[in-house]
């Protein structure tokens, strides 16, 4: 299970609106599956259908999260016309499988989010709770 504070999933959520109708990215940092911070990178992509993040954008966190003895707990990004399911270009750039794939669905209305572990041989479910 992945805990995350209601100030972080909040922003989260505002960073794959306020992207849409391009897929938003970001990574997610913290000890023990709970969240402490929230890097929102820029999609180089800038594609409604893909993401990906520069490798500068990302040396810049792992320094970041080095530095405050943090690992990476998640990485994020949105899904602004599909479900909340990873795509099969998600399942193909899937390089860490102990880090959770959170994916934000503004598909309807109401914005879905689910966590997954994407592995070699299957995906799973992965729980997200929301603290304060």
């Amino acid at each position: 299970m992945i805990r995350i504070p209601k100030t972080i999933y909040q922003g989260m959520l505002d960073h794959a609106r306020k992207e849409w109708p391009l897929e938003c990215c970001g990574i997610l940092s913290g000890k023990e599956k709970i969240v402490q911070k929230a890097f929102k990178l820029k999609n180089s992509e800038e594609s409604p259908v893909r993401y990906s993040m520069s490798p500068q954008d990302q040396l810049k966190v792992y320094e970041e999260m080095e530095k405050e003895s943090m690992e990476m707990v998640a990485i994020y990004h949105s899904h602004p016309q599909t479900i909340p399911f990873p795509s099969e270009t998600d399942v193909k750039l899937a390089f860490y499988p102990d880090v959770a794939s959170i994916i934000i669905s503004l598909k309807e209305e109401e914005s879905v989010v689910k966590a997954f572990r994407i592995g070699k041989e299957a995906i799973s479910l992965e729980e997200i709770e929301v603290i304060p």
